[in-house]
Parts: structure tokens; C-alpha cells; sequence
């Protein structure tokens, strides 16, 4: 195993795995939910960008959520050293950016293995200990893209509405186990690693969308950078804000309360996701997603009699 860990018996509460702890909203988790007592073993694809959790007493270990071997070895780390995870937290994901008509399939299929078959697969080798120490929790990182979509994110936006769908099935099928499943929805979060990878995909494929791309990235590199101001810049919160929901969830799970099934996080996702709810399709694009988001625009349509 690969990684770092506290000599046995050290930390308390109840062991908690967590993926894609390099940076934002996975890095905070593990240090709050290590502050708060918990024995948390913190993940990442490349275990070196764990030395500074690891130097905080958080347990390290490398896990890899499109590697099976990887997810199993962790589990199986876990469960050696405690009988059971009591949380699991998956964090671990990224933002596929571009347009559905220029996308490459093999890069979408990177993107579903990431952020959608990774957390099926870890969530599938939980829960069997779970169930036999009667009880868990696994909370799933959503997003407010989650509940809707819009232009230049479709396939992160799909893997984040698997995840809810997901979420919803799974909640169903174990809640007389004693395992609670949460989503936690975010809005914009300002976390520079996650906003760099989604600006620098916005990379040229063809002319047709070229001003829609330009738009993009300054509109998104504007929210996570805080470079100019904006609506959604303005109102974005920071990883610890998720990572304070985080571990409330997993707070009143160690408890045996039952947590709700979805928690918002910060004005934004509370604001859009009710609009959403209380708007038809067209009223929710026209008022919300063309209006805030860059969108690609077409050739105007000629007027009737003009033959130029």
C-alpha cells in the first residue's frame, strides 16, 4: 500500500474513506472531518499530493476511482483495520467542457468512468460491510448541475444527473439496512485546480463555436479566480463550505439520525435549484440559462424578402 498512516489506535469517531482528496472540495473534507475526530482516510489518484494531510495525522492512501484493484486494496485497508467503512465520501471527479456536437467519445467515456462508474464501483465494495455492522453512510458530491444543464458542460452535467438518479435508487434499496445515502449539491465553487481543468478543455476544435469558447472560459475562469465580477462569481462559495455539510451528514449518521436526501449548498444552489422546480423549460432557459451563460449564437435569421 502506498501512503502514510498514524500508528494503530490513533484518532477516533468512525473511519471514514474519502476520494479525490488532492484539492478542493475532498482536501477540505478530510481536514474537517479529521478535526472533528473521525479516523479518515484520505485518497487521491497520486498519493504525493496527500504529504501535507499526511504531515496533519490523516491517514493516506492512493486510490485510483478507474482503477479496480485500487478501489478494492483501499476498501479492503479499511475494513482490515476497522471491521467496516463507516463513511464513505465520494468526492473524487472533474468538468468535462466543449460542446456535445465536438466532443471526443473517448473522452466522455473518461468522464463517466470518473465521475460515475468509479462511485458505483466503490459504493458496490462499502456496502456489504456495511450492511453486516448494520449501518453506514455514503455521501455523493453532486452538484446544482445535478438538477439542471447547460451549454458547454452536457456530459459533466449527465454524469452529475447519474449521480443523482443513482443516489435515489440506492437510498431506497439500503435504508432498511441502516445505510443512508445523502447528495450533497453544491454551487459554484471557487477551487482553481477544478475551474483550470474545465477552462483549459475549452480547448479549439472547429470555427462554428469559437465565440461561445472564448465566452466560456472567461465567464468560468471569472468564477473561480474571482478575475472580474460576476453574478455566480460573486455568490461562489469555498470547499470548506461543502466540507461543513459534509460533515453534518456524517455527524448525524455516526448518531444513527437519518439525514435528508439532498443538501444544497450555498444561495445559489438554493435559489436556482427552486427556480428550476417552479418554472416550465422554456420560461427556466429563457429567464436563467441564456441570460447568465455564454450560448452559442447562430446566424441571424433573414427577414422574409431579403435576398443578400
Amino acid at each position: 500500500m502506498t501512503g502514510h498512516e498514524p500508528a494503530p489506535g490513533s484518532g477516533a469517531g468512525i473511519p471514514v474513506l474519502i476520494t479525490g482528496c488532492s484539492s478542493g472540495i475532498g482536501r477540505a473534507c478530510a481536514l474537517r472531518l479529521h478535526r472533528a475526530g473521525h479516523a479518515v482516510y484520505a485518497t487521491a489518484r497520486r498519493p504525493e499530493t496527500l504529504a501535507e494531510l499526511a504531515g496533519s495525522g490523516i491517514r493516506t492512501m492512493a486510490l485510483d476511482v478507474t482503477d479496480e484493484e485500487s478501489m478494492a486494496t483501499a476498501v479492503a485497508k479499511v475494513e482490515a483495520a476497522h471491521g467496516a467503512v463507516g463513511a464513505l465520501v465520494n468526492s473524487a471527479g472533474y468538468a468535462m467542457s466543449g460542446c456535445i456536437e465536438e466532443a471526443s467519445l473517448a473522452e466522455v467515456r473518461e468522464q463517466f468512468e470518473t465521475n460515475v462508474y468509479g462511485l458505483v464501483r466503490l459504493s458496490q465494495l462499502v456496502l456489504p460491510a456495511m450492511r453486516a455492522h448494520g449501518g453506514g453512510t455514503i455521501v455523493n458530491i453532486s452538484s446544482i448541475f445535478g438538477r439542471y444543464a447547460v451549454p458547454g458542460s452536457g456530459f459533466y452535467n449527465a454524469t452529475k444527473h447519474a449521480v443523482e438518479g443513482l443516489s435515489d435508487s440506492l437510498r431506497n434499496e439500503v435504508a432498511d439496512f441502516g445505510v443512508r445515502v445523502v447528495l450533497v449539491e453544491p454551487g459554484p465553487v471557487r477551487t482553481t485546480r477544478f475551474g483550470a481543468t474545465y477552462v483549459a478543455n475549452l480547448r479549439p476544435v472547429s470555427r462554428t463555436y469559437e465565440t461561445f469558447r472564448r465566452e466560456s472560459a472567461e465567464y468560468f475562469e471569472a468564477i473561480y479566480t474571482g478575475s472580474r465580477r460576476t453574478l455566480a462569481g460573486t455568490f461562489a462559495i469555498q470547499a470548506d463550505d461543502v466540507a461543513r455539510r459534509v460533515a453534518k451528514v456524517v455527524a448525524k449518521g455516526a448518531r444513527g439520525s437519518r439525514p435528508r436526501a439532498r443538501y444544497p449548498v450555498g444561495l445559489l444552489a438554493h435559489s436556482t435549484i427552486a427556480l428550476r422546480r417552479l418554472t416550465s423549460d422554456v420560461l427556466f432557459d429563457h429567464l436563467f440559462v441564456r441570460r447568465l451563460f455564454p450560448v452559442p449564437r447562430g446566424p441571424r435569421p433573414r427577414k422574409q424578402g431579403d435576398h443578400r
